[in-house]
């Protein structure tokens, strides 16, 4: 799978004339990619240009146009980049209101170690959650986790040959579960090598 490198990003100038039409092409291609587990619990799944996109924000957000820096912000985002046996999520638990947002996520600690994908009629795979830093505490849960889903080549084949891609949840205070639609499907199966 494709990683990032100086070579695939733009230099400020021309991402400043690129950035119209290519956040309009980002936000077209993470409609696919967005997975609600509930009304408050969502998955964004990344991939090349979702990471691509985050990582010419920063550089024009911070002016980064060092090459130190550049590469800084490649080390940082290279990770979330799936590579083609699992899939890798940023997983959020958004809540308008300041106050339910705490109480629910007092409620919802461990709930990043309960997130799973089933794949056909299969076992549950649990996502391997917060690899770069813990999160969570024993009060309460981070409402941004990042998460990998890996999986075996023979779950891969499946995706590949049109087996259901189920998501879900089986904590106390989160239990749902979410098949994934054609156009979902279809997204996050490019993420998988097919082999």
């Amino acid at each position: 799978m494709q990683k990032l490198s100086r070579e695939t990003l733009m230099s400020l100038e021309q991402y400043a004339e690129a950035r119209p039409a290519f956040r309009a092409q980002v936000i077209a291609h993470k409609v696919a990619r967005r997975v609600a587990l509930s009304p408050n619990a969502t998955l964004y799944f990344e991939d090349f240009l979702t990471m691509q996109y985050q990582v010419q924000e920063m550089l024009r957000v911070e002016r980064i146009f060092e090459v130190e820096g550049i590469m800084e912000e490649i080390e940082a985002y290279n990770p979330l980049i799936p590579d083609g046996q699992n899939w890798k999520a940023t997983f959020m638990l958004e809540y308008a209101d300041v106050a339910e947002r705490k109480v629910a996520l007092a409620e919802l600690v461990g709930v990043e170690n309960q997130v799973y994908v089933r794949i056909g009629d299969g076992e549950k795979t649990y996502a391997i959650a917060d690899e770069d830093l813990d999160r969570a505490t024993e009060e309460k849960t981070s409402s941004v986790h990042f998460m990998r889903f890996e999986l075996t080549t023979e779950q891969a084949k499946a995706v590949h040959a049109g087996a259901a891609i189920t998501f879900g949840a089986d904590h106390a205070a989160l239990t749902c579960e979410l098949t994934l639609d054609a156009a979902q499907h279809a997204a996050l199966a490019t993420d998988l090598t097919a082999a």
